[in-house]
């Protein structure tokens, strides 16, 4: 049995690194560094692949990443725009290459070595030669639709070359970036017009390319490489890597120079040392570079794990680092009633950057490093985009530094502050407190909530200081007058707002559940419960026995949704929903009746499969109630098996551990939709 100490790490990692995705790829505002965020992924993942039975569909490890914006129309991606795992030395390096040889069960594999360019990910769709559509990786699933805006960018071709005879239909991946003397000759601009400048390229660039007015896209000068083949319709791509970016290169995109093929990681080591020296004199910023297995086929053959793909990695370069003083560390308190410090900072440059605030995650990271209010401090950008602070200058310390403590208090509210045993954050125990109450309509209205069309952040804190709204129910209960007489508002938008909270009284069960901001209760686990209880009341109603049955829900997390709805305000949340015509029950068919076929099962899939990739496979396994494992073991139910299965299949086999081939296991399964 795994210990509940363990369990609450891991709820605790998962919470934080949710909120973290969201602030960086939704609020377009990081408050931790890379390798910050890189350490969370590492511990999460260590701790899932310890114990792969308690990985759930809603982890961050088996999911993309944050959610688009509102203002532009909506792009679903064919095939997902993934991230990469990092590198941040030659040991992590050879981690990254061992695991593909034992994958690919052969160290005889090229790569190719390219600049990790810092800009904004782009996937341009060209159709008969021409470009139809420019979408930003948004969450890897859901981008924004930004064609007029990527139009305006010249190293973007139209039309490909139609000497070099296009396929039907292809998209290409690049990244948009802003050339560092155009950046400068901008800020130079906006100096000269009193205006403020902006802070670093890829910010600029990001939001150059999400300006609704293309024009002002046009004005910033951006530019494009592509870096990969994301999909093609009538013709086949060329055996690898290197190959297709030539290919591209001849239909017109813009490849990067720079690019290398290398034998072995000396070569990468090499390639690298000369990056790291010569990386401040090119036109462009970088903050690593990219390597990848060259072969395609060894591509598909290695898939990916979780957000990642296995056959590349990102080799970050070191951050740059800089001294200041720490003014003061202040809090925010989040939707769970998380109290969240932060520093606050003597503005300091940092790479090019004014930082002038980091996060400082909990009071045992401000104990652990010894940070002091007053402190001499380094601060560094790790990847060059997000500020962290490393530690105190302790030599520099003259006495009138003050050791920080969390408050008793909530800053918000004035309720008492706890930290219960095995939790990493100090909490607001006061479930009314406004500004929990905000943060939670703030999620009830976003993506990953009942994703109300064109109720952001800004206009939900707009209604709650207005007296508006104070709970989800009141949403239901706006009227046409007093929306239009808001401040950028009207009757058009007025309208268009309660015809976009109406439409989701007929969300899906899960989105509702989702949407209540019930601890630890993500959009996967929402849909496991919605499949089991199919009712909010049976749901509200089920003993927490009952919830640890429902596979991805743990004890703390049984826990947690049999606490929220004991609480009788969050129950008469759910009540008055109703009462406003929010459907509260699920039209499928309810799996109460009867446990999903793998129900409690653990397997290992192995080898080249024909009929579906590896992760279409094991996504359809825990659709049905199994866990995916790693690694044979004696608590191994069964192996499924395709060609080359290497090592497995043998410890299988050793192990007398039952083996299907792909064929045996969809007739008895079924296949993946």
């Amino acid at each position: 049995m795994v210990g509940q100490p363990l369990q609450a790490r891991l709820d605790a990692l998962r919470a934080e690194i949710a909120a973290h995705d969201y602030r960086y790829h939704v609020l377009d505002a990081p408050v931790i560094s890379d390798g910050e965020f890189d350490a969370l992924m590492r511990e999460l993942r260590e701790i899932e692949e310890a114990h792969p039975e308690l990985t759930t569909p809603d982890s961050p490890t088996q999911r993309v990443g944050g959610a688009p914006s509102p203002e532009f129309a909506e792009v679903h991606h064919p095939v997902p725009m993934l991230s990469l795992a990092n590198a941040f030395g030659r040991d992590d390096l050879e981690a990254w290459r061992r695991r593909l040889t034992a994958l690919l069960e052969t160290d005889e594999f090229g790569l190719v070595v390219e600049p990790k360019i810092d800009g904004l990910a782009i996937a341009l769709t060209y159709e008969d030669g021409r470009l139809v559509r420019g979408a930003t990786r948004g969450d890897g699933v859901r981008g924004e639709d930004v064609t007029a805006n990527v139009r305006t960018i010249r190293s973007v071709p139209l039309t490909l070359r139609a000497e070099a005879s296009p396929p039907p239909r292809l998209e290409a991946r690049g990244e948009v970036y802003f050339p560092l003397d155009a950046f400068r000759r901008m800020n130079e601009q906006r100096a000269e017009a009193g205006e403020p400048a902006f802070a670093n390229p890829r910010n600029a660039a990001a939001g150059a390319l999400r300006q609704l007015d293309p024009r002002i896209t046009a004005s910033r000068r951006l530019a494009l490489w592509v870096y990969q083949l994301g999909w093609i319709d009538g013709a086949e791509p060329p055996a690898t890597h290197w190959k297709t970016m030539q290919w591209l290169r001849e239909l017109g995109f813009r490849v990067n120079p720079e690019m290398r093929r290398a034998a072995d990681l000396n070569e990468v080591s090499a390639y690298y040392d000369d990056w790291l020296s010569a990386r401040f004199e090119k036109a462009y910023q970088t903050d690593g570079l990219v390597i990848k297995v060259d072969r395609l086929d060894y591509q598909r053959h290695v898939g990916f794990v979780g957000r990642e793909p296995r056959w590349a990695v990102a080799y970050k370069f070191p951050a740059e680092r800089s001294r200041t003083r720490l003014l003061s560390i202040e809090v925010n308190v989040g939707r769970t009633g998380s109290l969240n410090p932060y520093a606050v900072l003597e503005p300091v440059q940092v790479s090019g950057v004014t930082v002038r605030q980091a996060t400082l995650h909990n009071a045992d990271n401000i104990a652990s490093k010894d940070i002091r209010i007053g402190d001499h401090v380094w601060v560094e950008r790790a990847g060059e985009v997000i500020p962290q602070v490393i530690g105190p200058i302790v030599e520099e310390r003259n006495g009138s530094e003050r050791v920080y403590a969390m408050p008793e208090r909530c800053p918000t509210c004035d309720a008492a502050v706890v930290r219960e045993e095995g939790d990493a954050m100090h909490r607001c125990v006061n479930g009314a407190c406004p500004a929990q109450r905000l943060e939670n309509l703030k999620h009830f209205a976003s993506k990953g909530g009942l994703d109300v069309d064109g109720l952001g952040e800004k206009l939900v804190a707009l209604l709650v200081e207005k007296g508006l709204v104070e709970n989800y129910p009141d949403l239901y209960a706006l009227q046409r007058d007093e929306l239009a007489a808001l401040e950028r508002m009207g009757e058009k938008s007025a309208d268009n707002l309660l015809a976009a909270i109406e439409a989701t009284k007929t969300r899906p069960l899960a989105q509702i559940i989702a949407a209540l901001g019930v601890a630890h209760v993500g959009r996967e686990t929402a849909e496991a419960l919605a499949r089991r209880f199919g009712s909010m009341e049976r749901l509200m109603g089920a003993a927490a026995e009952e919830l640890e049955a429902v596979s991805g829900v743990g004890p703390i997390m049984a826990s947690a949704i049999r606490s929220h709805f004991d609480v009788e305000a969050n129950r008469k949340i759910v009540t008055a929903l109703g009462a406003a015509g929010v459907l509260l029950e699920s039209e499928q068919a309810v799996e109460a009746e009867g446990p999903r076929p793998l129900d409690g099962m653990r397997l290992v899939v192995t080898g080249r499969l024909d009929r579906f990739t590896r992760s279409e496979i094991q996504d359809y396994i825990k659709r049905l109630g199994g866990q995916v494992s790693g690694s044979v073991s004696k608590r191994t139910d069964f192996v499924v098996a395709g060609e080359d299965a290497g090592s497995k299949l043998a410890d299988a086999q050793a192990l007398e551990v039952e083996v299907l081939d792909e064929e045996a296991f969809v007739s008895r399964y079924g296949a993946p939709a």
